[in-house]
């Protein structure tokens, strides 16, 4: 079975990294690499808060400005099945100490214009 996956793999020109779990090999790709000192942001998010409240439309702006940040460590982590996830310690522009966070809420910079462009919801 390995082998009919990799020449598939290859015919296609797909790049696979193949990983050997309890379960048997299961393939996954990296959508973003990060290295140390790379500029990132944090993943635009979709927003469905329907508020009508001038204090509630303020209370909610406040918490919708967008991070910018630099990594500055890698960490990687086995969630409760035992699976090894990566996570980035970030330095945010606004604070002076770096925080943990998922590889799966942060993109690189270059990326968010793209990346918000998809995530838009008509009418927002």
């Amino acid at each position: 079975m390995l082998k009919s996956l990799l020449s598939t793999a290859l015919i296609e020109g797909m790049s696979l990294v193949l990983l050997t779990t309890k379960f048997g090999l299961m393939s996954t790709k990296r959508q973003f690499n990060y290295k140390i000192g790379d500029r990132v942001a944090e993943r635009p998010k979709i927003h469905a808060v329907f508020a009508t409240r001038s204090e509630s439309i303020e209370r909610i702006k406040q918490y919708r400005t967008q991070r910018y940040g630099e990594v500055v460590g890698i960490n990687y982590k086995r969630n409760s099945r035992g699976n090894c996830q990566r996570f980035l310690l970030v330095k945010w522009d606004h604070l002076n100490t770096a925080t943990e966070h998922s590889v799966a809420r942060i993109c690189p910079v270059s990326e968010l214009e793209r990346l918000t462009n998809n995530t838009i919801v008509p009418g927002e």
